[in-house]
């Protein structure tokens, strides 16, 4: 910029996006594997899921893969993240692609499965009871006993140096334990893998609508927000974002001055707040501020879980979750959610 060769910008901002790109799914995966990440669990039609992510799943495989849906027309709601399950699924296909260089089929299927008895997988035992199960089975090369035993282990990979992680199905197995589900591997040197993820199913009630496409985000009229924010640079930005779409904002970097806007008489229409807050975490601020305004909506923001206060499962009416990294469209939309509930 100084220099006033403006028109290189986009280039360097595109690689630096891409590198914080790499970064967040990077931490993300690690997260995964030690179940430490913020996850949004609740009923899913994972069918409605992998019908919306389909033309992503076949693009990566060439001419001479076909991915075959085998879609169980009934099947079970089932509790997980959806966003989590989107890139564990995603994972699976292209390990698959990977495990059939000269072509093949990948089968990904639906079904029902009732265990009346726990069955044994490779870490103990899958818990009796009602799953929605998704498998992902290809005709590669297959697995040996070996492999299979250590395929979860963080950074194992069969892959040539700089051409995988090794974090794929250990951050599937990580995210698919979190939620109370089960993953087993079944292989045949030279014939193929089969990979079942067992999601638990949810109670009937609990069943959360796919979210329509949206082009743009409604704006904001005047509504006042709250953030809470220790992190001077993601504050920076939701303020930023928020003053963009029309909303008024107060601002604070920790509980001990976001409290007393809390117990004043000012509007606050909704509060976003960081759940990692030094001395006083971010459940614990909204419930002092529920205390005061027993309608305050409750936007937490996380990446990290361990010894967690809040859990998607775990949120009173009027909260919920959004974990980091996000989008500010991401951010956009569920703020928008929020003050519509």
């Amino acid at each position: 910029m100084k220099a006033g060769r403006t028109d290189e910008l986009d280039a360097f901002i595109e690689a630096g996006m891409e590198s914080a790109r790499r970064a967040a799914s990077l931490t993300h995966s690690l997260l995964a594997f030690a179940r430490r990440q913020s996850l949004d669990v609740k009923g899913q039609d994972i069918n409605g899921l992998i019908l919306g992510i389909q033309e992503i799943l076949r693009r990566p495989l060439g001419e001479n893969i076909t991915l075959d849906l085998r879609m169980e027309p009934d099947l079970w709601t089932a509790l997980t993240d959806a966003n989590q399950f989107e890139n564990a699924l995603l994972n699976l296909v292209l390990n698959a692609r990977d495990a059939m260089l000269d072509g093949g089929c990948i089968t990904l299927e639906t079904s029902n499965q009732t265990l009346d008895a726990p069955r044994p997988v490779h870490d103990g035992a899958i818990a009796k009871g009602d799953y929605a199960v998704v498998s992902v089975a290809d005709t590669g090369t297959g697995m040996s006993l070996d492999v299979i035993a250590k395929a979860f282990e963080p950074f194992f990979t069969t892959k040539p140096i700089g051409q995988g992680t090794g974090l794929g199905l250990s951050m599937i197995y990580g995210f698919v334990r979190q939620s109370g589900g089960y993953v087993s591997i079944e292989s045949d040197m030279g014939r193929g893998t089969n990979v079942q993820i067992y999601l638990p199913r949810a109670p009937a009630h609990d069943k959360q609508t796919l979210p329509t496409a949206s082009t743009s985000v409604t704006p904001g009229a005047g509504e006042v927000i709250l953030v809470v924010e220790d992190d001077d640079s993601v504050r920076f930005t939701v303020t930023m974002l928020l003053r963009e779409l029309g909303y008024s904002y107060i601002e604070a970097r920790d509980a001990s001055v976001a409290i007393p806007h809390l117990q004043s008489n000012q509007r606050i229409d909704l509060l976003v707040t960081d759940v990692g807050l030094p001395n006083m975490n971010g459940r614990q601020l909204a419930e002092v501020g529920r205390q005061h305004r027993p309608d305050l909506k409750v936007l937490f923001i996380s990446g990290y879980a361990e010894k967690s206060a809040v859990r998607a499962g775990s949120l009173d009416a009027g909260m919920k979750m959004l974990a980091k990294p996000f989008t500010v469209d991401v951010l956009a939309a569920k703020i928008r959610e929020m003050l519509e509930l």
